[in-house]
């Protein structure tokens, strides 16, 4: 029988995809609109919380800062951070207190166009709606190169959600390849476990975790930097490209730049560009790399400065951090053959998977054309919790507020259109 005469298990207004803290913003907002909706998880709620950290892993930013609609932290160590545990509860709670219709361990297979709005076809049925709202995140996939099919099979290979702890990683060498959030957490993690640890640097975004005695995200809170829209960015695409912030959340706030993990003994290599004959060949050019991450740092700290001298802020004087260090003599290429490296890691970011988007909306890179959330060339498909969607913010647990409103705020007004 044709997909067209299948019987229509159920009817919905609005369908949306994801019970992370995303999905769930939107539920929220639509409840208060009174949208009947329906929330579909492929697995639980806060699934990606669940099953694809690794151990040790926390959040980057303070736990005052770990805010939902209604729901905000209120806990004994606000200058904390939260474990993977910590965050799938807050996010259970939050469903639990907007009382959710979510829908849980139910693959969405396709959602394509059909009678003047969507079909959503799912391993528990069929649902026709009016509006989709995907909120199934921006890391679904780990990226890796190509030429990773070129590496050597003596050598493990792992992405960060295949990774859990040194020990469950062949004795010997590490390769970690990415230097942003991921990449500089597991190099320090897996140094710290008394591996030889080489860290294959590109392009990455350096910051403190405090200056001038504050954590630098309230910086980037309080002085309006993630308040910027994404109708205000110049270089919008770049901006969603650019690689998670040199950070990590400990109780000694302590920065983990490329200065801490040298002091450590990690060594850099350039960014890997190929493998040829077994060998990893990495690209030259470290000190430009590194001098252009410490002049984007050294910018925005004085951005931050000028806010605070505006406002004559009583609080800790300016700081300044010394360069990046350039190794004397950076390797250009590496034996995979030899058994110096026996793990390679690729911290070499994520992408989302559009696989069961049956709607030509997504473009030649897998990336989902939007206006703020608002897929315009598809009516009543929106987005939520993808980088830089509407402000700089975007990203974080905290910034999905402001664009699940706006966004709900959007749909309502196209249903209300198209009555």
């Amino acid at each position: 029988m044709s997909l067209e005469g299948r019987a229509i298990i159920e009817h919905v207004t609005t369908v949306v995809i994801g019970a992370g803290h995303a999905g769930l913003a939107a539920s929220h907002f639509l409840g208060e609109r009174s949208i009947d909706h329906l929330v579909i998880e492929r697995g639980e709620v806060a699934n990606s919380w669940r099953r694809e950290r690794w151990d040790s892993f926390r959040l980057l930013t303070p736990n005052w800062q770990s805010r939902l609609p209604s729901l905000a932290y209120e806990g004994p160590d606000p200058d904390g951070y939260m474990t993977t545990k910590e965050v799938t509860q807050f996010i259970e709670g939050f469903a639990a207190l907007s009382r959710a219709p979510v829908r849980t361990g139910t693959n969405v297979t396709s959602v394509r166009a059909a009678g003047g709005g969507y079909r959503v076809t799912t391993s528990r049925g069929e649902i026709a709606c009016r509006a989709v709202v995907i909120a199934s995140g921006a890391c679904n996939r780990p990226v890796v190169p190509p030429f990773s099919d070129a590496v050597p099979p003596s050598v493990e290979q792992l992405t960060p959600f295949d990774y859990r702890e040194p020990g469950r990683l062949p004795d010997g060498g590490v390769l970690v390849v990415g230097a942003s959030a991921t990449g500089v957490q597991l190099a320090a993690e897996l140094r710290r476990s008394g591996r030889p640890v080489v860290l294959s640097v590109g392009e990455h975004v350096r910051l403190p975790r405090t200056y001038r005695g504050r954590d630098v995200l309230w910086w980037m809170d309080t002085s309006g930097v993630w308040d910027q829209r994404y109708d205000e960015i110049d270089d919008l695409t770049r901006a969603r490209r650019l690689p998670s912030p040199q950070l990590v959340g400990t109780p000694e706030r302590q920065t983990l730049d490329l200065n801490a993990l040298t002091s450590m003994g990690v060594e850099l290599v350039g960014r890997w560009a190929t493998v040829r004959d077994g060998r990893a060949l990495f690209s030259g050019g470290l000190r430009n790399v590194f001098s252009l991450a410490d002049l984007k740092m050294e910018r925005l700290l004085d951005t931050f400065d000028a806010w605070a001298r505006i406002r004559d802020l009583e609080i800790c004087p300016p700081e300044r951090f010394a360069p990046t260090r350039v190794p004397e003599s950076a390797r250009l290429q590496l034996d995979l053959r030899s058994g110096e490296i026996r793990t390679i890691v690729w911290a070499t970011g994520f992408r989302p998977d559009y696989g069961w988007l049956d709607v030509p909306v997504v473009d030649e890179k897998g990336r989902l054309r939007h206006d703020g959330g608002v897929v315009t060339d598809s009516p009543g498909l929106y987005a939520l919790g993808l980088p830089v969607l509407r402000r700089r913010r975007s990203t974080f647990i905290h910034g999905i507020e402001a664009d699940a409103r706006e966004v709900i705020d959007h749909l309502a007004g196209y249903l209300a259109v198209r009555r």
